[in-house]
């Protein structure tokens, strides 16, 4: 593998984010914050970092990339950019220790939405922005972003965006994977600034609209309220957030074919679409009803209104918050837990196991069944009326069968640091999965922030093996991987 190739890449994607950075300095200098200089020696460091890696590599050319290079590069990109994405908070002190900062910015770039911060009301708004910003430039994927800006990098783009693009089928809306990245970009602009017109329409003020509308759209999560979306106890914006959360949810390419064609029948000849459309209301109904007849509300319009604001920001993995739902009745806490491992649409800014596994491995075991009472019989499994080959059946299995592996040995690492079991079980579910709030002693009141130092590093690697669905990450520590050595 070239090393030389990941490092000037690495070089460029920082000089990337450094100018980002420029952003929250900016908005803290024209309201007098006392984060200015925070930003500013953040800035200075990632600049000199960038700097340093590209005279490292000055003589390589990033188009020289195969496969190897370009997962390393994924991976390495991720890590990376949290790495000089955390020196605001811990320079301000929001964030006690260096693992801190590097939480809180793996959290935001992972769209997972687990916070340390303490007091958030009282966190200086240029961090707020900038908190807001990683996750929105994390939700598309750094590498979309770096292939819409960067041209140079020819050829190895492909090979980077079938590494950070999740799901089953890595689908280039043209034949060019840069303008199929412009793409996507502008739609995910597009989407996010409909939402904070509409917020602002409601009456929200123009900084909260605009970070809760990056939050949204990423389905991130993270909210410059301490109390997130229920710090406005408003049936408007629950509504107008759940809509947008539900369609972030969904398979990018489908907004894509949906504009080209002026029709929204694409999304219902998806099969993906329909079964996640069909699970999540019938999550929604189920939950609504549990709540209206625990009595947790006065009438079932109320029920449904936070039943399935709570449903869809889990499943989803948004992670916005409108009630403890730690208080419900035990029939829906079971459900929103389940919540936390299905994620949203492959394709989608979405974490988590995504439905076109569970839709896959749900006719698996159908077609199983049937081959039980009809050994002799020839069953394909099809999907959207295609059938399956069978190493995409084989691939879908093998990623469910890895995420529950990963999940064990999570749980048994952060068991070491963590005595309380539950409080361990859903930490991990809601950093693998990227889904933000969990239960116990990271519930829906609660943060990372008394989590140890050990701990929140396993988080944040396992945030990173959920934003880039395992493989990815994981290859890196396999010797097949490093086979051939490390060549500048």
């Amino acid at each position: 593998m070239r090393i030389g190739v990941v490092i000037k890449f690495l070089g460029l994607l920082i000089l990337v984010i450094t100018a980002w950075m420029a952003v929250p300095l900016i908005y803290a200098v024209a309201n007098a914050g006392d984060d200015v200089w925070d930003f500013a020696r953040s800035i200075a460091i990632s600049l000199s970092a960038s700097v340093v890696l590209l005279l490292a590599s000055r003589r390589t050319r990033v188009g020289e990339m195969g496969a190897r290079e370009a997962m390393a590069t994924v991976a390495l990109s991720w890590i990376a950019a949290s790495a000089v994405s955390g020196l605001p908070y811990w320079f301000n002190g929001s964030a006690p220790t260096y693992a801190d900062s590097f939480f809180e910015a793996m959290s935001g770039y992972t769209t997972t939405g687990s916070t340390i911060l303490t007091d958030i009301d009282a966190t200086p708004r240029g961090l707020l922005l900038w908190r807001g910003l990683t996750h929105w430039l994390g939700g598309m994927g750094i590498i979309v972003l770096a292939l819409t800006v960067m041209p140079l990098i020819g050829a190895g783009g492909v090979q980077m965006y079938r590494a950070e693009v999740p799901g089953l089928i890595h689908e280039k809306l043209t034949p060019r994977v840069q303008e199929t990245a412009v793409i996507l970009w502008l739609i995910y602009l597009g989407l996010t600034a409909v939402l904070a017109v509409l917020l602002m329409s409601g009456g929200m003020n123009l900084f909260d609209a605009v970070t809760h509308s990056m939050g949204t759209i990423s389905t991130g999560g993270f909210s410059p309220r301490g109390a997130s979306v229920a710090w406005y106890d408003s049936a408007y914006f629950d509504w107008i957030i759940t809509f947008f959360m539900f369609i972030s949810g969904v398979n990018f390419a489908l907004h894509f074919h949906a504009l080209r064609s002026r029709s929204i029948a694409c999304f219902f000849r998806d099969p993906e679409f329909t079964f996640y459309l069909t699970t999540v209301t019938l999550l929604c109904l189920l939950v609504s009803a549990a709540l209206y007849a625990g009595d947790a509300y006065g009438s079932f319009l109320e029920s449904l209104r936070f039943g399935s604001f709570q449903v869809v920001s889990l499943v989803t993995t948004t992670g916005f918050i409108t009630a403890d739902y730690e208080a419900w009745p035990t029939f829906t806490k079971s459900l929103i837990f389940v919540c936390l491992f299905m994620g949203g649409c492959a394709g989608s800014t979405s974490g988590g196991i995504k439905h076109v596994r569970l839709l896959v491995m749900f006719r698996h075991v159908g077609r199983q069944i049937k081959r039980v009472t009809s050994s002799r019989s020839i069953l394909p499994l099809r999907l959207g009326g295609a059938t399956l080959r069978t190493e995409v059946v084989s691939s879908c299995l093998a990623f469910l069968g890895l995420y529950v592996m990963v999940f064990t040995a999570g749980v048994a690492l952060v068991s070491l640091y963590e005595p309380d079991i539950f409080t361990a079980i859903s930490a991990v579910a809601t950093t693998l999965g990227n889904v933000g709030p969990g239960f116990g002693g990271v519930g829906p009141t609660m943060n990372f922030a008394a989590q140890t130092t050990w701990a929140k590093w396993i988080y944040s690697f396992l945030m990173l093996c959920g934003r880039l669905e395992l493989y990815t990450v994981l290859a890196l520590f396999t010797r097949v991987f490093w086979r051939g050595g490390v060549a500048l």
